[in-house]
């Protein structure tokens, strides 16, 4: 795939990264030259520094948002009708101080980025680990690969994120459609409080697949 890259960051990074080693087009695409120059170099694979506008160019199949919450929006309405029938992918996590969820009772960041670039097909997925999860290759813990929750509408951009989760090892899970994404990003507030403010197993929480209505019924 033909893949641009909003960001210069560590989820950039760790991301693009599986990418280039799968063999996809990657280009990097930030406001600051230099540091697109630098991460497109400690990637390799022959990735490409850029611009904003140029990596979304570049990006025919997929364009990774990996900035902070408000700022994809705020890059999609300056380039507007350019990214008409664009897949934006969406990793940001909209949580503040205190573990706060910054969207409020409003739409989620991925509905603020489609609301931003009404022409294209966003689709959320990657929010739920640090960028050191994404480094990992794979992310495979006790024999099981990490699955990945995917929401969106639009059945091709779908198919491509799908892909792209499977070449970094993972396992995509349907989330079902964009309006879930609000509660996926909810999901990683909570996590991340209680990883990082608790210091307690976000996985201990859940029960495993097997009693997940209720201990198995023995029959009489």
């Amino acid at each position: 795939m033909r893949i641009g890259v909003w960001g210069t960051g560590g989820m950039a990074g760790a991301l693009a990264g599986h990418w280039v080693r799968a063999g996809h087009e990657v280009t990097v695409g930030g406001r600051d030259a230099r540091r697109a120059e630098r991460l497109a170099a400690r990637i390799g694979g022959g990735a490409r520094p850029a611009g904003l506008r140029a990596a979304a160019e570049a990006g025919q199949d997929v364009v990774l948002v990996a900035l902070p919450f408000g700022a994809g929006a705020d890059v999609a309405r300056e380039l507007g009708p350019a990214l008409d029938g664009r897949v934006l992918l969406d990793c940001s996590n909209p949580v503040g101080p205190g573990f706060r969820l910054l969207t409020g009772e409003g739409p989620s960041a991925a509905r603020r980025l489609a609301e931003a670039a009404p022409g294209a097909h966003v689709v959320k997925a990657f929010n739920l680990c640090h960028e050191d999860v994404w480094r990992m290759r794979p992310p495979v813990f006790d024999g099981r690969p990490l699955a990945v929750p995917v929401c969106g509408d639009d059945e091709t951009a779908l198919a491509r994120v799908r892909a792209l989760v499977r070449d970094t090892g993972c396992e995509p899970v349907s989330g079902g459609g964009l309006e879930r994404a609000g509660l996926l990003e909810a999901t990683a507030a909570l996590f991340i409080s209680l990883w990082v403010g608790e210091g307690a197993d976000a996985q201990a929480i859940a029960p495993p697949l097997s009693h997940a209505s209720g201990p198995p019924r023995r029959e009489p």
